[in-house]
C-alpha cells in the first residue's frame, strides 16, 4: 500500500502537525450571571458549577476565568422586579449596569464584557419585547431594545448582543448607539436563533420562561436552515460586526452553511441544555464528562465557527492548555 493514513496518527506530536482544527484561549466566551443584593454566590441548580453573583461579588468568577486564561464574558441579568416593558433592562441603575460599572472599576480594560440585549428576564410576561394583547410588537420593541444597548454602552460594554430576534434590531441598535456617539462599539447578533428546548436550564436560571404561550413566532423553526441563512444574511446587511448561531451541538449544520455564506466572524453558543446533558451524563457515569466536552467544543469549531461561547469555557481553557485539544 503507498496510502497509509496511520502515519499520521502514530503519536501525540505528529497527530498536533497534522490537525486540521485548531482550538485557542482567546476565542472563548464565558455567560455570566448577575443577581440583584450583596454577598451572592449562589449555585444554579440546574447547571452544576454556574452561579448567580451579585455585583460585589462578580469579580471573583473574573478572576476565575482569568487565572484560566478566558478574558471574554457575556453577562446576564437577574433583575430584582419585574413589570410589563421590562424596564430595569435600561435603568441607568440596573443589575447588568450596575455589574458593568463595578468590572470597570476593578479590571480596566483587561477583560472584554459583552452584554446580552433582550427584555424576557426582564418583562414580568417573560417575553422579549413589549405586548400587545397576546403578541410581541416587533417594531415598538426595537425602542426598548435601544435603550438597553445605549445604557450598557455607557456603563461599559465593550459590545452589545441582542437575543431577542425582533426583525430590524440590528439596524435599530447601531442607529442609536452612533447617535451616542458609540461608532466603535460592536454588536455581535444572535443571528441564527432557535425556538428551541435546550434553553431549559437557561430559563430556570435566569427566570426567563414566557408566563404564556412561547416564542416561535420571533425565534426560529427548528426545521429550517435557508431561514437561517436569510436572518444571518439581513443582519450583516443592517450592519451586524459578528453573528451567532444558537444552539450549537444540534445546529452544526447550520453553522457550517452560515460559514460558507459569510466573512464576518461567526460565534456559536453551546447553550444550557447542552451543557446540563454533558455534566449529568458524566454524574451518572454514563459517559467521561471531560473528553464529550472537549469533543463538543473541537466539532463546533469543525462546523466553522471562530469562538465559542460556553459555560465550559474555564475547562476548554484548562483542556488547551494541557493540549488535549487545541
Amino acid at each position: 500500500m503507498i496510502k497509509r493514513g496511520r502515519r499520521l496518527r502514530q503519536n501525540p506530536i505528529i497527530r498536533s502537525l497534522a490537525r486540521e482544527t485548531r482550538l485557542s484561549v482567546d476565542s472563548l466566551i464565558w455567560p455570566l450571571f448577575i443577581q440583584e443584593g450583596s454577598n451572592v454566590r449562589s449555585p444554579i441548580a440546574a447547571m452544576e458549577g454556574q452561579f448567580h453573583f451579585s455585583p460585589d461579588r462578580l469579580a471573583e468568577a473574573i478572576d476565575e476565568g482569568l487565572e484560566a486564561g478566558v478574558n471574554k464574558f457575556l453577562l446576564f441579568g437577574l433583575p430584582g422586579q419585574k413589570d410589563a416593558l421590562g424596564s430595569d433592562a435600561y435603568d441607568e441603575n440596573g443589575i447588568v449596569q450596575q455589574g458593568l460599572r463595578t468590572l470597570r472599576e476593578r479590571f480596566g480594560k483587561e477583560i472584554y464584557l459583552i452584554t446580552d440585549i433582550c427584555m424576557c428576564e426582564y418583562t414580568d410576561h417573560g417575553h422579549c419585547g413589549i405586548l400587545h394583547g397576546s403578541e410581541v410588537d416587533n417594531d415598538e420593541t426595537l425602542s426598548y431594545l435601544d435603550r438597553i444597548a445605549v445604557s450598557h454602552a455607557i456603563a461599559g460594554a465593550d459590545m452589545v448582543a441582542p437575543s431577542d430576534m425582533m426583525d430590524g434590531r440590528v439596524a435599530s441598535i447601531r442607529a442609536a448607539l452612533d447617535g451616542e456617539g458609540f461608532l466603535n462599539l460592536p454588536i455581535m447578533s444572535y443571528a441564527v436563533k432557535y425556538a428551541s428546548a435546550y434553553y431549559g436550564p437557561f430559563r430556570d436560571a435566569a427566570g426567563s420562561a414566557p408566563a404564556f404561550g412561547d416564542r416561535k413566532s420571533y425565534q426560529m423553526d427548528f426545521h429550517n436552515v435557508n431561514e437561517a441563512l436569510r436572518e444571518a444574511a439581513a443582519d450583516e446587511a443592517e450592519g451586524a460586526d459578528m453573528l451567532m448561531v444558537k444552539p450549537a451541538l444540534s445546529y452544526l449544520d447550520v453553522i457550517r452553511a452560515v460559514r460558507e455564506r459569510t466573512t464576518l466572524p461567526l460565534a456559536a453558543y453551546s447553550v444550557s441544555g447542552e451543557y446540563a446533558m454533558i455534566k449529568a451524563g458524566g454524574a451518572a457515569g454514563l459517559i467521561d464528562e471531560y473528553q464529550v466536552m472537549c469533543e463538543s467544543a473541537v466539532s463546533v469549531f469543525r462546523a466553522g465557527a471562530d469562538s465559542l461561547i460556553t459555560y465550559f469555557a474555564k475547562e476548554l481553557a484548562g483542556a488547551i492548555r494541557r493540549g488535549d485539544i487545541g
